[in-house]
């Protein structure tokens, strides 16, 4: 009797971790086509605070190497400021580790980015100086900018913009920061016109 409650215990959790990685695949997907709506992103944040729970608080990338974690999160900081603090990182690492299609435009995003810094500086983008990211960054903001060349880092830097905004203004940091309206329906998350304004202040077109 007791092996068949082990047994029935196993296809239990089984099944409720396929229910789990089938939900964030699905998100992953939907965030790639726009933004996540505010209880998406709520289901991705509390999977993150499980995985770092369990892992003795210190979350631990499933999907991109250290060096990619690293750049992503600095790269979420400098799009905004307590984006790092919030999880972005995080946030994102967890999507691309149960989506591959999600997962590819970051790790290709990221590739191109190292290698435009070692052109432009010899260096990577976790070593360049303060100055050289953000000559960089100033670029490929713009969609203006576009050239064969360039096109890559632009797409990149657009997806990791959205996402950055998504993570950040949807976790417990970014909706102190922006004034919490108290409960109430809504379909979708909005974010703020003067938040919209700051995030995109190099615009992508």
């Amino acid at each position: 009797m007791s092996e068949l409650i082990r047994t029935e215990e196993i296809a239990a959790a089984d099944a409720v971790e396929t229910s789990r990685r089938t939900l964030l695949r699905n998100l992953a997907l939907v965030a790639l086509a726009g933004p996540l709506t505010e209880e998406a992103a709520a289901q991705v944040h509390q999977h993150v605070a499980e995985a770092k729970k369990t892992a003795a608080g210190v979350y631990k990338p499933r999907y991109f190497t250290g060096h990619e974690f690293e750049t992503l999160a600095v790269l979420s900081e400098m799009i905004i400021p307590g984006a790092r603090a919030a999880g972005a990182a995080e946030f994102v690492d967890l999507l691309a580790s149960n989506n591959m299609e999600f997962a590819a435009p970051f790790s290709g995003g990221m590739l191109w980015l190292d290698h435009e810094f070692e052109r432009r500086f010899q260096t990577d983008f976790l070593k360049a100086t303060a100055a050289q990211r953000k000559e960089v960054l100033d670029v490929i903001a713009y969609r203006k900018n576009a050239t064969p060349e360039l096109g890559p880092g632009i797409e990149f830097f657009d997806l990791a913009r959205r996402m950055a905004a998504d993570a950040y203004f949807t976790s417990r940091e970014g909706v102190k920061a922006i004034g919490f309206m108290g409960n109430g329906a809504a379909a979708k998350f909005e974010v703020p016109a003067v938040v919209l304004e700051y995030v995109n202040g190099r615009s992508p077109v």
